[in-house]
C-alpha cells in the first residue's frame, strides 16, 4: 500500500531501478543509463539495480515485472526502445504491466523536447505508467534525452518536496526510512 505518511516539505531518498534497453551496448557504452545512474545519486536517491537487456518485450517484461514485484524498488526508469524501429519493444513490452498510466509524462517530455530537437520529438514514445506503487518512467535511449528527461522532469516528480504535487506519495515507502539529503 502506498505511504502517505511523509512530510512533504522533506527529500526522501527513493531506491530507483535502472534499465537500458540496446541490442548494442554494454557496460563500457551505456552512456545513457550512466548518465541517469549519476542524476538519480547526485539527487540523493539510491540506484540498487541497474541492467542492460536486449530489445525484446519478454526479456523487458520479465526484468521490469522482478522489479515491480520488489517491495524495495520505488522508481523504475528506462532507456532506449522508445523509437519507431522494428526493434524499439519498450511501450509494448511495459504498457501492459502498468495500473495506471501517466498520459503527462509522454506528453510534458515531448514538449521539453521540442525546444530541443525540434519536430523531431514526435518520434518519441516516451511513457509513464505506475504498477504496485511503483513509478515506471520510459524515456529514449540518447545521452542528452536521459539528461532531459532527468533535469526538466523526472528529478522534481521524484523528490517529495516538489509542490504541488510529485510521485512520492503515491509509491510504497515502507520498507524504507525517511531521511534528508546528504
Amino acid at each position: 500500500m502506498a505511504s502517505n505518511k511523509h512530510n512533504s516539505n522533506t527529500f526522501i531518498p527513493l531506491n530507483i531501478a535502472i534499465l537500458t534497453v540496446s541490442d548494442t551496448r554494454d557496460e563500457l557504452t551505456d552512456t545513457s543509463g550512466t548518465a541517469l545512474v549519476e542524476r538519480a545519486q547526485n539527487a540523493g536517491h539510491k540506484v540498487i539495480d541497474k541492467m542492460i537487456v536486449k530489445d525484446d518485450v519478454y526479456q523487458l517484461r520479465a526484468v521490469v515485472s522482478k522489479w515491480i514485484a520488489d517491495e524495495k524498488i520505488n522508481a523504475i526508469i528506462t532507456t532506449g526502445g522508445t523509437g519507431f524501429t522494428d526493434r524499439d519493444n519498450t511501450p509494448e513490452a511495459l504498457q501492459p504491466l502498468f495500473d495506471k498510466n501517466i498520459e503527462g509524462f509522454g506528453e510534458v517530455f515531448r514538449t521539453i523536447s521540442l525546444s530541443e530537437i525540434g519536430t523531431s520529438t514526435v518520434q518519441s514514445r516516451a511513457l509513464g505508467g505506475m504498477a504496485n506503487h511503483t513509478v515506471i518512467l520510459c524515456v529514449p535511449g540518447s545521452t542528452n534525452a536521459c539528461k532531459t528527461a532527468w533535469d526538466k522532469l523526472i528529478a522534481e516528480q521524484l523528490d517529495a518536496s516538489h509542490k504541488p504535487c510529485n510521485f512520492v506519495p503515491h509509491l510504497n515507502l515502507s520498507t524504507q526510512t525517511c531521511g534528508t539529503r546528504a
